[in-house]
């Protein structure tokens, strides 16, 4: 099964509930894959290609019949981890970033087991986004940084780069995803931010403004990997949910959780706030996945079972 979720929020054109799910039978190498549409979405091209936006998520199924097997796959140089979703079948979540190049791409996917190893080719049409345009009036000392602020932003990335790295054997969270907290969107992933009219980099998270130390709620099952104060994005926590799926919150008022610490699906981990380079109190919700910066609320809309 290949699940392309969308957006379940106003505030874009991407929330407009768009779902696919199809369901790839991997009978044996000699068989051609078969492809079953959901009734929700057309079907895709005779050739039975697959397609997906940027920032999208791709949720993979592939059947197997012996238990001792074993499935990877590769998409765009990223490796991607699967998981045994039953005695039957393993899945896979495969994030398109929102920069990745626009076309055809090859998503390779390798079973291996006592019968040897077959090998799969799917290919997935990336769609381009429409992101939007922000603009935004900050204090000129959090845009024109000095050379000791500019020295420590950098120290700062190289830190939340290397918490991405850990990649651990099997998936931590608990059944669905949640959202962190309630309230209004006030900054949509991928939007090209102007700051200061200065252009900058996208947007890799959704904004939701809430009132200052509104709980800020693990969205599932994971471990802190971070649990920091950085100059941009304030106080912030990083949650390793396992397989390379990451969950950021940043900008908070408080956090009460520490590095190391198991935390479970809802547990209140910190506190919105507006710390760092901010405009005003709301969280900002990132997802990071296998290297890929997805939509959070692509997360949300994925299969999984309670």
């Amino acid at each position: 099964m290949i699940s392309q979720p969308s957006r379940t929020q106003s505030s874009s054109s991407w929330y407009t509930g768009r779902k696919l799910f199809i369901l790839c039978l991997l009978i044996a190498s000699i068989f051609p894959i078969q492809i079953v549409p959901s009734a929700e979405r057309q079907r895709p091209g005779a050739d039975g290609q697959f397609s997906g936006k940027q920032g999208e998520i791709l949720w993979v199924e592939v059947p197997v019949s012996d238990s001792q097997a074993d499935v990877k796959g590769i998409f765009l140089k990223r490796k991607i981890p699967f998981f045994r979703l039953n005695e039957h079948a393993f899945a896979g979540l495969v994030g398109i970033d929102m920069e990745d190049p626009q076309g055809e791409q090859e998503l390779s996917v390798q079973v291996h087991s006592e019968g040897g190893t077959q090998h799969f080719s799917y290919a997935i049409l990336i769609i381009k986004e429409n992101y939007t345009i922000q603009e935004l009036t900050l204090p000129k000392n959090k845009v024109d940084l000095d050379s000791k602020t500019l020295k420590r932003v950098k120290a700062e990335q190289q830190e939340l780069a290397g918490a991405f790295h850990r990649i651990s054997d099997s998936p931590l969270w608990d059944g669905p995803f949640l959202e962190p907290v309630a309230g209004k969107i006030t900054g949509v992933f991928g939007s090209r931010r102007v700051i200061n009219g200065q252009p900058r980099r996208p947007h890799t998270g959704e904004d939701i403004a809430a009132p200052t130390g509104t709980p800020v709620l693990a969205i599932n099952t994971g471990t802190v990997v971070l649990a920091v104060d950085h100059f941009f994005s304030g106080k912030g926590i990083i949650l390793d949910h396992g397989l390379g799926l990451f969950s950021m919150y940043f900008h908070l008022s408080e956090i009460d959780v520490q590095h190391g610490q198991s935390v479970q699906k809802g547990e209140a981990i910190g506190k919105v706030g507006a710390s760092g380079r901010a405009t005003g109190p709301h969280l900002h919700w990132g997802i990071r996945l296998n290297g890929s910066r997805v939509n959070p609320f692509a997360l949300t809309s994925l299969p999984f079972k309670g």
